[in-house]
């Protein structure tokens, strides 16, 4: 069969009402663990991404952010445990939503879930949210490193750079089975030698606490312009440039219909300095790394994509443990949309368009 091809039934849901099924299990999980909220409306939100459920809790001020995956390959435990670092570390900048607590996982909820502020906002607006977007990421690339024994459970990789080749390479070996063109193949092959060298030389960039999700659609701005990002579950220890790379690349500006955009080289160019300016002098260091970090981010983009056409078919894993991106968590009509973006980005033209970019991004970001 085509990877890019499926029938309905390959993406109907794993209940026949699964909106009521997860309200169901989430009650019940809440009057298991005597929540207050046990006993308000719950009402579920748009299914629009591919590793949470999010459900209101209506009246409380408070959203549970329910895993359908772990994208770490964690087991349900540990990956409650690494979401509820990634925002009691992140919220210390003031530009993401308060954890109120958490539910363990049980048997009602085998992956548990988060209760997180629910932030009353608009989506961002491209260009103009791009100057708060660079404010809020500043805010998070600016707390303070901690010593290598607290940074855990985050991913804190002695070497990030190298860390995040070996992720790229896992991710290209879904080319061939993906069926990508043979000059999409090609060119991902020659940039992931390039940044194969690069992890060969001795220098590497600054590192902060990154999100290492910082699309567009992840971020709400609030009534007075601060722009929140919401979705924290990857957070890690790595390099700066690769969230402003993932907050204004082709494959990310276009990725979620809220947020759709094309910027040009110029207002791609003002994010970055945006962000110098809110960063401070720890942003010198970091000029150097900008086109080849963002080189990284596009390959780890384009080899997700392979990565995603071929394991969404599989059938979901029973129980809550691990990463599972099969297309049987969501809903059929995030499934099109997603399908359609893995097909639009994996298609020469779009590849093409990354690569001119970054030639010349590297031109206007010259000293």
């Amino acid at each position: 069969m085509n990877p890019t091809d499926s029938t309905d039934a390959a993406l109907a849901p794993l209940q026949p009402d699964r909106t009521q099924a997860l309200c169901t299990a989430l009650r019940a999980a809440l009057a298991d663990a005597h929540h207050p909220a046990a006993q308000q409306p719950l009402e579920p939100l748009p299914d629009k991404g591919l590793a949470h459920d999010h459900v209101r809790l209506v009246g409380t001020g408070l959203l549970a952010r329910l895993p359908k995956q772990s994208q770490m390959g964690l087991d349900a435990a540990h990956n409650l445990a690494y979401q509820r670092a990634c925002f009691a570390r992140a919220a210390v900048g003031g530009h993401t939503p308060a954890l109120h607590g958490w539910l363990a996982p049980s048997a009602h909820l085998p992956r548990g879930a988060l209760l997180v502020e629910e932030v009353v906002g608009r989506p961002a607006q491209l260009p103009l949210d791009l100057p708060a977007i660079a404010r809020s990421l500043a805010a998070l690339h600016a707390l303070a490193l901690p010593s290598t024994a607290a940074c855990a459970p985050l991913l804190h990789a002695p070497d990030p750079l190298q860390a995040l080749y070996a992720e790229i390479e896992a991710q290209a070996s879904h080319l061939p089975a993906a069926r990508v063109a043979p000059v999409v193949a090609q060119a991902v092959v020659q940039q992931l030698q390039q940044l194969k060298a690069l992890c060969a030389a001795a220098p590497r960039p600054p590192r902060s606490l990154i999100a290492f999700d910082a699309h567009p659609g992840n971020f709400i701005v609030r009534a007075d312009g601060r722009a929140v990002l919401v979705d924290l579950e990857k957070c890690c220890y790595s390099h700066p440039g690769l969230d402003l790379a993932h907050a204004t690349l082709y494959t990310s500006t276009t990725w979620d219909v809220d947020t759709h955009a094309v910027l040009s080289v110029a207002e791609v160019t003002r994010l970055y300095r945006d962000w110098a300016a809110a960063a401070g002098p720890a942003a010198e260091a970091a000029v150097a790394w900008h086109v080849p970090l963002r080189s990284a981010m596009a390959l780890w983009s384009l080899t997700w994509c392979a990565k995603w056409r071929v394991l969404s078919q599989a059938a979901a894993q029973k129980g809550g443990d691990g990463e599972d991106w099969s297309a049987q968590h969501s809903q059929a009509e995030l499934v099109r949309h997603v399908r359609e973006r893995v097909d639009h980005y994996l298609s020469p033209g779009v590849v093409e368009r990354l690569l001119h970019e970054l030639h010349a991004l590297n031109e206007a970001l010259r000293p």
